[in-house]
């Protein structure tokens, strides 16, 4: 893990480098040098990190990969198994994932009377804030600055009381998405997650938890599944809204064109989560390396 947590920076670097020079189809040495290391050691750093060469990995994050995806899906997301999460060194799918949305009083009052408690955390895809309340975690985000996301999760609870401490809730999260299990409390069977949204952000976010692992939707195809097949404008401000990064796989939809479109915590990492996800599925890998 602690290769995972020095090379992500890195990782992000060449896959944006990858993603604007694409048509030129750079070569390991180009791409190498564009992030300050050797092909040798780029490679190696990459293959650690992804679990495959760099040029395997980029058949994960291209245009024709999510469309066979999308042009596969057969079962609907309402009927699909849950199978939400990480795969591979991290098994997120294993555990069941439960939603409770916050009572009125709780939305409407900015989370007055509130304990919550938050941790910064190293995960594959860079530094996470992840908070808890005494039923459940309530956001996991990315960090790209401490204070800047401090501020942004208090102002979302803005009558809360925040407390800097790790609980078991975080922890659980964390040694699951990080892929140690011997951290994780034996006693969990599910992680719980107590969200702040209206009654339609939580309808589409629990529709993110059928996505199944290494799989890819669209914003039209999880509006016809909640049953309003047109608010995929609607749906799509839903997950732009998530609160709960990785858990809640907002990363998982995409443009129907097979684009993958914008990411609340940036493309880049949106195209590094889709990319690992995908060579760290055995089904989505069959036929792509």
């Amino acid at each position: 893990m602690s290769d995972q947590k020095n090379h992500y920076q890195l990782i992000a670097q060449a896959i944006e480098y990858i993603n604007i020079n694409f048509r030129d189809q750079p070569s390991l040495t180009e791409i190498a040098t564009a992030v300050g290391l050797s092909p040798f050691h780029f490679q190696r750093m990459f293959t650690e990190w992804a679990g495959v060469s760099p040029k395997k990995f980029m058949q994960f994050i291209s245009v024709e990969y999510a469309k066979q995806l999308l042009s596969a899906q057969q079962l609907s997301l309402l009927d699909a198994a849950y199978q939400t999460g990480l795969s591979g060194t991290s098994r997120l799918h294993d555990l069941f994932i439960n939603i409770e949305g916050m009572t009125p009083g709780e939305y409407k009052n900015g989370g007055r009377a509130l304990v919550i408690n938050y941790s910064f955390n190293h995960s594959p895809f860079g530094e996470m804030l992840v908070a808890s309340t005494t039923k459940g975690i309530c956001h996991i985000s990315f960090v790209e600055g401490q204070l800047v996301a401090l501020h942004n999760l208090k102002s979302n609870f803005c009558n809360a009381i925040f407390e800097h401490k790790q609980d078991s809730f975080q922890r659980d999260v964390m040694a699951a998405l990080n892929g140690d299990w011997r951290g994780v409390n034996a006693a969990s069977t599910k992680i719980q997650l107590h969200l702040k949204g209206t009654a339609f952000q939580l309808k589409v976010w629990q529709a993110l938890l059928n996505i199944p692992l290494g799989s890819l939707s669209t914003y039209g195809v999880i509006a016809s599944n909640i049953g309003n097949a047109n608010a995929a404008r609607a749906v799509g401000t839903a997950i732009g809204h998530n609160p709960v990064a990785l858990i809640v796989p907002c990363h998982r939809v995409i443009q129907a064109t097979g684009k993958l479109g914008g990411y609340r915590w940036g493309s880049t990492r949106k195209t590094a989560i889709v990319g690992w996800e995908g060579v760290t599925s055995s089904d989505a890998c069959k036929g792509f390396i």
